[in-house]
């Protein structure tokens, strides 16, 4: 499978960083199958870090892989996947035996939901109704070093 990754510089080397801001599925290696989100993010990237120029890094990661690691997989936006968010929004995220995660992206359009669950302003149910109708893309998060050996790295496309 293809994956892509979007930022200010082409990254050949993925690396698993240790400080990082609170996002969607905690600390990791962000990545989606989804070509365009990864431009949106290169754009975004470039332009808030006022430096380099927006890079789409493409890799190969074989679908045989997911056999060998621990995944967790969200196939919608479910209670499940806004528990799991929300408490790495908050930067509450547990420490997981999870290899790779693999689920919807909160995009701008879904961000301000999360956001009135976040502070108590709507529950949990109000939150999910409202974020069904969404057409979220995917995200693929390495977290651990044996998923992130798994990626290969084919390009990197200046956008």
């Amino acid at each position: 499978m293809t994956l892509y990754h979007g930022s200010n510089i082409k990254v050949n080397s993925p690396k698993l960083l240790k400080t990082q801001r609170s996002l969607d599925f905690g600390k990791g290696f962000y990545t989606t199958s989804d070509f365009e989100q990864a431009r949106k993010w290169a754009e975004r990237t470039a332009r808030i870090r006022e430096s380099g120029e927006g890079v789409v890094s493409c890799y190969e990661f074989p679908d045989s892989a997911f056999e060998s690691l621990s995944v967790l997989r969200f196939e919608k936006a479910d209670a499940a996947w806004l528990e799991y968010v929300t408490k790495n929004r908050r930067g509450n995220e547990t420490v997981s035996d999870y290899d790779l995660v693999v689920g919807p992206v909160a995009n701008d359009q879904t961000f301000p939901t999360i956001l009135l669950y976040l502070d108590g302003y709507i529950d949990a149910q109000s939150a999910i109704r409202q974020l069904l109708p969404q057409k979220l893309k995917d995200q693929y998060t390495f977290k651990t070093e044996k998923s992130l050996s798994l990626l290969r790295f084919v390009e990197g496309r200046k956008i």
